[in-house]
């Protein structure tokens, strides 16, 4: 287990992207129902796509998206035997009111981290005495770092610094986001689950999960904390991305929930019908096929392009606000 602890620094024009982000991400998704918020969209897609870095990488570019001077920590659990790359980058706005908790995805050459992808097990978590059968290898990554996360996240609630344990802010936790791409969508939704069945608390202060090609991480039937949550889970799924389908039926049935947005040319729209299961490979692109040891031919479906970080991000900006690098383009 490593942890690293960060201070977020200022940035220059044109920066940054959102004035005023903290009180932003404070006014939206106040009640249950609410909407798909396009501000916090962007702000979780860049924050879970450059979750793949380092910890520097991840506080300048929460920098420069408004979060200011904050606290960015890092804590990551690696056990190649058991398939366990399981990282998390919990961000704390300076006046200690909004967390960001965002998980890593699959490294593309952590080989650990593929293997864990494919390994989709028959485990289950208990949520209130209930049994949901969920994705063993998502779920071991989940639980290898768990307890760094929620003792984390209860120093944030008591009002503490998550740079200095023993400095406090002016204000204890009042809205936790939590967010990821890929296997770090899956990671994030069920962590969520687990706060809200064994954390209430801290479950109490969650705002919303935002997701970003996040792959099949449970089955039916979905419990009640799982039906309680679906309308603050907000999946996003780019049209051709293979891997929200994954892994395929032939592994056992898995089902998405919560509120599904996807992008076609370039325009997302809320659908009622979620991202089917695959029923088996075949509909997988060759590209990705040598990741998880098999071979087939290229789907003219799907392709394993629209599945990078940089491209959710991308199509969740909105118009006329300028990208993490500056730019207008």
């Amino acid at each position: 287990m490593s942890v690293e602890r960060l201070l977020g620094g200022t940035c220059e024009r044109p920066f940054p992207v959102y004035e005023n982000l903290v009180e932003s991400l404070l006014a939206a998704h106040r009640f249950v129902d609410d909407e798909r918020d396009p501000i916090v969209a962007h702000v979780m897609a860049t924050c879970a796509g450059y979750a793949y870095a380092d910890t520097e990488t991840v506080a300048t570019m929460m920098t420069r998206l408004g979060l200011g001077t904050h606290a960015c920590v890092r804590i990551e659990r690696t056990v190649d035997a058991m398939f366990v790359a399981s990282a998390a980058y919990l961000v704390q706005s300076q006046c200690g009111r909004v967390v960001i908790l965002c998980y890593r995805g699959t490294e593309p050459a952590n080989v650990s981290a593929w293997l864990g992808d494919a390994d989709v097990g028959r485990e289950s978590m208990t949520l209130d005495n209930q049994k949901l059968r969920v994705h063993s290898g998502f779920y071991r990554n989940v639980r290898a770092s768990l307890w760094e996360v929620i003792n984390e996240l209860n120093l944030a609630l008591q009002g503490r610094s998550l740079l200095d344990r023993e400095a406090r802010v002016d204000h204890p936790l009042e809205a936790l986001y939590v967010t990821g791409h890929s296997l770090g969508g899956a990671m994030a939704v069920l962590l969520s689950l687990s706060m809200m069945a064994e954390h209430g608390a801290i479950a109490q202060k969650l705002r919303a999960a935002y997701t970003f090609g996040q792959p099949l991480a449970a089955g039916e039937p979905l419990p009640a904390i799982a039906r309680d949550f679906a309308p603050r889970l907000f999946r996003h799924v780019m049209a051709h991305d293979p891997v929200p389908g994954l892994p395929a039926r032939t592994s056992g049935p898995l089902v998405h929930f919560g509120r599904e947005y996807r992008c076609t040319n370039g325009n997302w729209r809320c659908v009622e019908t979620p991202v089917a299961q695959m029923a088996n490979m075949r509909s997988v692109p060759r590209s990705v096929l040598p990741l998880l040891g098999m071979a087939g031919r290229r789907s003219p479906r799907y392709t394993l392009a629209e599945h990078a970080p940089h491209y959710y991000i991308a199509a969740l900006r909105p118009e006329g606000r300028v990208s993490e690098f500056g730019d207008r383009g």
